[in-house]
């Protein structure tokens, strides 16, 4: 019973660490995705910000994580505008529900 207990504890405990690596892995799909659609790596940045500061951030939503409390948002970098990201690069996340 105490190992149960206690494996239970460690698992609540891992929690934000895997909420927090499964937002990275999100990240890092679609920067793949805008990089196999011809942007440089050098050319957009991808920012994890709370869904309070999606406004703040001003950039394109692309992607969300952690139970839609995150957001993906896409930024050009290198140019005056905004340019726009391809529908390819969102994540699998963002397709509507079925």
């Amino acid at each position: 019973m105490k190992k149960q207990t206690g494996m239970l504890i460690a698992t609540l405990l891992a929690l934000p660490m895997l909420a927090h690596a499964s937002c990275e892995s999100v990240k890092a799909d679609i920067s793949q995705k805008i990089i196999q659609n011809g942007v440089p790596e050098s050319g957009f940045s991808l920012d994890i910000v709370p869904n309070d500061q999606v406004d703040q951030a001003g950039g394109q939503v692309v992607g969300h994580c952690e139970n839609d409390s995150q957001k993906i948002v896409y930024k050009r970098v290198g140019r005056g505008d905004e340019g726009s990201v391809p529908d390819s690069a969102g994540s699998s996340q963002d397709a509507p529900a079925q």
